[in-house]
């Protein structure tokens, strides 16, 4: 059995393609799913399941979304052993440390063309830093996102790519339900 992390995107934002997470738990074990657990209300999803490729799997969760729930949301998946490695690689620890809800980590659909990582800093009108390892944009926000202008929308026309973003304290919670 091999354990995964499923990231459902823009889904429970100011009151737009709700999803209670018991739905989404149910949705995932008619799947064919076990040991479904869910963390907060933004999407994200632990489970154990028969080994599988990720984009055959996002492809279909994404499917069962838009069947279900009646809209299309990205579904970003990374298995345990993705977890733990982009752990490992986190280009910011000492902020993991003493700032955990300013890092985040943007989980992209595909790994982005070389060189976008400085279109994203080009971007950047603030103090923020970037990063980029492999499928995730690590971002600093010292003084927080509300009024950065260093947005999503503007990391994934950079990149080329969609993504989901997730601060350091959601990725460390996720982490120890991967462990369970």
């Amino acid at each position: 059995m091999a354990a995964y992390a499923l990231f459902l995107r823009g889904i429970n934002v100011g009151g737009n393609k709700l999803v209670p997470m018991a739905d989404l738990r149910a949705l995932i074990e008619k799947l064919g799913f076990t040991e479904v657990s869910t963390l907060m209300q933004s999407g994200n999803a632990v489970f154990r399941g028969p080994a599988q490729a990720p984009p055959a799997l996002e492809k279909r969760f994404e499917s069962a979304v838009a069947k279900r729930f009646g809209f299309e949301s990205d579904c970003i998946l990374r298995t345990a052993k993705e977890w733990t490695a982009l752990m490992a690689e986190n280009p910011f620890p000492s902020e993991a440390r003493s700032a955990p809800g300013h890092l985040l980590v943007v989980l992209l659909r595909e790994a982005p063309r070389m060189g976008a990582v400085e279109a994203v800093r080009a971007a950047i009108k603030g103090p923020e830093q970037v990063g980029l390892v492999g499928r995730q944009l690590w971002a600093v926000y010292p003084v927080g996102q509300g009024t950065s202008k260093l947005t999503l929308p503007v990391i994934e026309k950079a990149l080329g790519t969609r993504g989901t973003a997730r601060n350091w304290n959601t990725v460390t919670k996720v982490a120890e339900l991967l462990k369970d």
